[in-house]
């Protein structure tokens, strides 16, 4: 199995057993081996899955305030969660290809694998969402046929991204391509960077 086929595989599993409950809240177990790369591919999906509801939570027009507040800020927690996975997959593979000895000719690569496979987790998303769209009792002929439309173009891109990996992992582990990780440095959740938070400290 290629390694984009695994990954599309956990994340729709993860991303339907999400669904079963479709609560942010929900507890959901991780059907994967502690500490192997299938296991964190399942959790940086769930992270994915439940920032995507709290995404259609937080616009509701009659939301609370403070509710909303709480939300927002459960968002921030879960972004710098999300990114820390993405760092986490990413330094599994400059493990796994730490000793291929890279070819003269060899160049980077515009992003990293993880943040690729990061992209491939939302496709499983929107794909899940949109063939939801398309089934929908209440909705209008006219509404599933964009959806249609726009469900056929995901599958599209997924494929295409499934094969962009696939071809950037062979690469870096035959050499034409190398690895180069910066972290995100994300500086409005630092207390050290962020302006609002250091003044606070005062």
């Amino acid at each position: 199995m290629k390694f984009s086929q695994n990954c599309n595989t956990i994340f729709d599993r993860c991303v339907e057993t999400y669904h079963i409950t479709d609560n942010i809240d929900a507890k959901i177990a991780n059907p994967y081996p502690d500490g192997s790369l299938d296991a964190i591919l399942w959790d940086k999906n769930l992270i994915d899955a439940r920032q995507w509801h709290m995404e259609d939570i937080i616009r509701d027009p009659e939301i609370d305030p403070v509710e909303a507040l709480a939300l927002k800020r459960r968002i921030d927690r879960s972004n710098q969660e999300r990114t820390d996975l993405v760092e986490q997959i990413d330094e599994h593979f400059r493990t796994e290809y730490r000793d291929v000895p890279v070819l003269a000719e060899a160049t980077i690569n515009t992003e990293t694998p993880a943040w690729a496979i990061d992209r491939l987790s939302i496709l499983a998303l929107k794909i899940y969402h949109m063939a939801a769209e398309v089934a929908r009792d209440d909705a209008s002929p006219e509404h599933k046929a964009r959806c249609r439309a726009k469900l056929d173009v995901l599958l599209e891109q997924r494929h295409d991204l499934s094969a962009a990996i696939d071809d950037l992992l062979r690469d870096i582990a035959e050499g034409r391509k190398y690895m180069k990780v910066y972290k995100q440095m994300k500086m409005y959740n630092d207390t050290d960077t962020n302006p609002v938070l250091y003044a606070a400290k005062k």
